[in-house]
């Protein structure tokens, strides 16, 4: 192969670390000359970064491999990602497929297109997971206001559920210093607002001896409006971190606390590190020091040995959490992991019905919360047009609809909150 491909096509599925690294990758593209193109658009190369956390994202993964060969039967189409480390034989198997990376080796995606033989078969290129023990740091920069910043990679956990040791390895991160100059190029490129991401924020720092708490407060002193935690772990959420974030004007007032299961018996077969009181006292610490603080959840239903008592018992405890909105997941079986193994499956019509049930409550929740602002101002940070008006958040997360001119974009406003539609609100700048 060689540089006669120009235009190229990138799809990611997943998590906002996929994002990051997709957005890395793809520069690399454009500063060698190639012209980057939507995934529907005909381009000559498709890059698919994949998820398989579960089995609808292996199902979706073929479904995108299948396009990219209808928009154009000679493209070249590589795989990379959490699937590609995980099953790179599976994927080789589809038709149309001719380049697999691992997780050591998507980074190296263009060299290996450039000496990709087409006449060959479909090449995979994966280190054993044990091998991998690189960090490459990375952000995102499609949005001019947002960037994803890659901090963290890998996990040393070893919940019964879970594909991503498998996937990305372990635990480790790049020093604090390295972190703060990948971070300026970020903010030197436009951002507004920065997102801390990985697979586990909360472990930055342990191979270097460096913490999270330190990160974060030299973070604090970099000129960047807004920083947010993408997610991170209640037992790694300490009080000081919380208090730290009450206290800067950086900091946003929203966090995302995996939870899970709202059952310390299911919570105990997960393997997860915490019980119901700890994750209750992270909520109960974050509204004391920072009352309009959203809060966000995952949750699994139909982990196997989940009773319709243990269901009951997850959805009260979640149902008196002060939280603002839930991202439910139904549980899915993967290979190579503990809990396939596990006696009294759910089935599967169980857990959509749960499933159901839980998003339901996490609309109730989350209608409450915005309810509590109808009538404030709130700043916001437009980001991009949608069905003809504005859109941005505020800082405490909040999704603001407004009529007002493109030229906001990317600029940072104090809306007044008149009107609460369920999913978003709409505001009117506040002159």
């Amino acid at each position: 192969m060689s540089t006669q491909y120009k235009r190229v096509a990138f799809h990611t599925m997943g998590c906002k670390l996929n994002f990051s690294e997709s957005s890395m990758i793809s520069r690399e593209f454009v500063n060698q000359g190639f012209e980057k193109v939507d995934y529907k658009d005909k381009a000559d190369i498709y890059v698919l970064n994949s998820c398989s956390v579960t089995e609808n994202a292996d199902r979706e993964a073929r479904k995108l491999i299948r396009q990219a060969k209808r928009k154009n039967p000679n493209a070249t189409v590589a795989i990379i990602g959490c699937y590609a480390q995980l099953n790179p034989n599976e994927i080789a198997q589809i038709e149309g497929v001719d380049l697999v990376l691992g997780a050591e080796n998507k980074f190296n995606l263009l060299n290996e297109l450039d000496q990709l033989n087409l006449n060959g078969k479909p090449k995979i290129v994966r280190s054993p997971i044990t091998h991998t023990n690189s960090f490459m740091p990375s952000y995102s920069s499609k949005e001019r206001t947002r960037s994803y910043l890659k901090i963290q990679d890998g996990c040393d956990y070893t919940c019964s559920f879970c594909t991503i040791p498998l996937a990305r390895g372990k635990s480790r991160s790049d020093t604090i210093d390295n972190t703060l100059r990948i971070a300026s190029q970020a903010i030197e490129n436009g951002s507004r607002e920065i997102v801390l991401t990985g697979v586990n924020v909360g472990d930055f720092g342990k191979n270097h001896k460096e913490s999270f708490i330190a990160l974060i407060k030299q973070l604090d002193d970099l000129p960047i409006d807004r920083i947010r935690i993408s997610s991170i772990e209640p037992n790694l959420l300490t009080d000081e971190i919380i208090k730290f974030c009450a206290s800067s004007e950086k900091f946003m007032p929203h966090f995302h606390i995996p939870l899970q299961s709202g059952s310390d018996k299911i919570l105990s077969l997960m393997r997860r590190r915490y019980k119901r009181n700890q994750f209750q006292h992270c909520i109960a610490t974050i509204k004391k020091y920072m009352p309009d603080a959203a809060i966000g959840a995952d949750v699994i239903v139909g982990f196997p040995g989940e009773s319709d008592n243990d269901f009951i018992e997850s959805v009260h405890f979640i149902d008196e959490l002060d939280i603002s909105y839930l991202h439910v997941f139904s549980y899915s079986e993967r290979p190579n992991t503990d809990a396939i193994n596990l006696d009294k499956s759910v089935d599967k019509k169980t857990r959509s019905r749960r499933s159901a049930m839980l998003r339901d409550l996490s609309q109730k929740k989350l209608s409450k919360f915005y309810d509590q602002f109808v009538g404030s101002s709130r700043p916001v940070l437009f980001e991009n047009i949608k069905n003809g008006k504005l859109v941005g958040h505020t800082d405490n997360y909040i999704l603001i609809s407004a009529d007002i001119d493109s030229s906001y974009i990317n600029s940072i406003n104090n809306v007044k909150l008149y009107k609460n539609n369920g999913k978003i609100i709409y505001g009117e700048l506040n002159i």
